[in-house]
Parts: structure tokens; C-alpha cells; sequence
């Protein structure tokens, strides 16, 4: 067998010179028909001219599919699709439209293992991670299968990408090749809980950095250990000290994801700690006001509750982004994903 989605044109051509005995003048080809067109037909392909049998062989060696699109539903223009694996575990991926590029939302893990109590994803716990091949075919699928032209890629589906950082790593790496999926490192953003030794690897990687988000939640350590375990052996002070050490392309800054919960994160006091901790660091803040999670039981802010908080951190300096509810009634929103789908209309694929 040939596998080709976990692994970039230079590996694949390695392998395939070992397993044919050909080079890449016939190894390139396969690669960009089928990354860029998701088919396996290859008795077109001019490279195949007079290796007909070659072409049959390639068409049943090659490892295409991780799994299998079962069930997608729509609210408004935010998609959510299901893909069930070889081991018959369920994934969700979401599809968002955003400033004219659709930005795929990958998971990286059955389940999570770090607890974070506003996230329906954590109650599962970790059943396990994905392969590099797992995570690139969500974009090869909504790419070939439902026809969507992802060109934005974020690691904030199910799971902590950095718990996974070896098959996060190869799959970026996959998904950034020119000769393949062809996704540009300044359209991928990996976010994280907080684990500084995966933030500090993925610092030194090679190549132009890819985005960071620190889904952060909180001003101080008490509140982030209330919503978030991950700060009883990482605290804030830590977390900052590797951020400041991350690589940032010209003009970027790091993500951070602060969920507005009621009554617990959206004082003016909060505000303001949070100002003075995110000050050292250059920072674009996307203030998310909760989404209602079954079993849990926190609200989200009023309104008026979200935008007097907002203006508080602008007040004190902090670049911040509006970041409304997308996919929430699909259960497709921040913290949503992973658990039963019940009352959702899903279409069978």
C-alpha cells in the first residue's frame, strides 16, 4: 500500500521510487492530480502513457481515505460535517466563511484530555489522537467531497493540537506544500490551552511560522484554574514567558481566545488584569461571549454585559475583536463540538 495523505511531495516520492522503481517524473504527477483534484484515475495523466498496468496497480495501491463523510448539517453559512474513522469513532469539522475565504476548523483529537470545564469536548476525555493523515483528510474531504476551497486552516476543533504535536507537525507540513493542498503557513493558526513545551517545539520548527491562539479565559490564576486545570501545572506567569519567546511573521501577533462567562471572567477589575497581563506580549484579543453547552451551568453575557466589557479593554488598551456567535445553533461554535447532536436535522452523506 502507498499512503499519500501524511505525507509531503518529497516523501511520497521517496516512497514511490522505493516501491516502483520510478522517479518523480512520474511521482509528481500522482501527487498534484490527486491533492489537487481528489481523484485516482491516473490512465489520463500523460506520465502514464504506455504504463497502463501501472496506472491500474497505482489505483489499488494507493491509501486515499481515513475515513468516511457520514453527516453534515447547516446553520446559516457555518457547516458541520462528521467523519467517521477506520475504528468507527466520530470527528466534527466546521466550515466557516470568513472575510471571502472559507477557514476550515480541524480536529485534532478524539475527544481531549485537558478538562476545561466550559468545553463540551473535554467531558469526553480523550479516547485518542488522530493521525497526520486523519487531520489533512478533513481538508482533502471538504476540498474534493463537498467542494469548498479551503484556504484557512484552524487547529480548534476537537482536542489539544499540542497534545498531538507530532502529527500536527507533519500535517501542517503536508498541508503547506506547494505541489499538494498548497494552504499558505500565514492561513494556519494551531491553538493551545497553554502547554509551553509543545509552544515552545512548535516555535522551532523551520520555515515561516504559523499562527498561534492561546485560548486564555481568564485574568488571573485562581479563575483559570477554576474553568481550566491545564493552569494548576502551568500557570500564567509560565504561559506568558514561552509566548514572549514565540517566532511572530512581520506584522502578526499572537491570538488570544477570551470566553465572556457570566459572573465568572466579566468585571471591570477582570478587564483591567487582564490589560496589564496581555501588555508585554503583542496581542490581538477575540472576546467570545460563552456558548451554552449541555450539562454546564454557566450563561452567556447580556449584551449589554459583552459590550461594556469590550469597551473596558479598549479603554485600557487592548486590541480587541468582536467574535459573535457562529455555528451555535448547530452545536458548531467554540467549546461545542464532540457529544451527542440531539434535535439536530443532519443530511446523510
Amino acid at each position: 500500500m502507498l499512503k499519500i495523505l501524511d505525507t509531503t511531495h518529497d516523501q511520497f516520492v521517496d516512497a514511490f521510487r522505493r516501491r516502483y522503481g520510478k522517479g518523480s517524473h512520474i511521482s509528481t504527477p500522482v501527487y498534484r492530480h490527486v491533492m489537487k483534484t481528489g481523484k485516482t484515475a491516473f490512465h489520463e495523466l500523460a506520465a502514464f502513457s504506455g504504463l497502463s498496468e501501472m496506472a491500474g496497480q497505482l489505483e489499488t495501491d494507493l491509501v486515499l481515505s481515513t475515513g468516511r463523510l457520514v453527516k453534515r448539517v447547516s446553520g446559516g453559512d457555518v457547516v458541520k460535517f462528521v467523519t467517521r474513522l477506520a475504528d468507527e469513532l466520530d470527528i466534527e469539522s466546521v466550515v466557516i466563511p470568513m472575510f471571502r475565504r472559507h477557514t476550515l476548523c480541524v480536529s485534532s483529537q478524539v475527544g481531549c484530555r485537558m478538562g476545561c470545564r466550559f468545553c463540551r469536548t473535554g467531558k469526553m476525555g480523550l479516547l485518542r489522537s488522530l493521525t497526520a493523515a486523519e487531520i489533512v483528510g478533513q481538508v482533502f474531504a471538504a476540498r474534493h467531497q463537498l467542494g469548498i476551497d479551503i484556504r484557512n486552516v484552524v487547529f480548534m476543533g476537537m482536542g489539544e493540537p499540542l497534545d498531538n504535536l507530532d502529527n500536527v507537525i507533519q500535517a501542517i507540513r503536508v498541508l503547506t506544500d506547494q505541489r499538494g493542498l498548497d494552504i499558505a503557513r500565514r492561513y494556519i493558526t494551531v491553538s493551545t490551552v497553554g502547554l509551553t513545551a509543545g509552544i515552545d517545539r512548535l516555535a522551532r520548527i523551520g520555515g515561516a511560522p504559523v499562527n498561534l491562539a492561546v485560548s486564555l479565559n481568564a485574568p488571573t490564576d485562581d479563575i483559570r484554574s477554576r474553568l481550566m486545570p491545564i493552569n494548576r501545572s502551568i500557570p500564567m506567569a509560565a504561559l506568558r514567558d514561552s509566548l514572549l519567546g514565540y517566532p511572530l511573521a512581520r506584522k502578526a501577533a499572537l491570538f488570544m481566545e477570551y470566553v465572556l462567562i457570566k459572573g465568572i471572567n466579566d468585571r471591570q477589575e477582570h478587564a483591567r488584569a487582564l490589560a496589564r497581563y496581555l501588555a508585554p506580549m503583542t496581542v490581538k484579543l477575540n472576546l467570545i461571549p460563552y456558548n451554552t453547552t449541555p450539562g454546564c451551568e454557566w450563561h452567556p453575557p447580556s449584551t449589554d454585559a459583552y459590550e461594556l466589557f469590550h469597551a473596558w479593554l479598549v479603554a485600557e488598551n487592548v486590541f480587541v475583536r468582536r467574535r459573535g456567535e457562529k455555528g451555535g445553533r448547530i452545536m458548531a461554535a467554540c467549546g461545542q463540538l464532540g457529544g451527542k447532536n440531539k434535535g439536530l436535522i443532519f443530511e446523510k452523506l
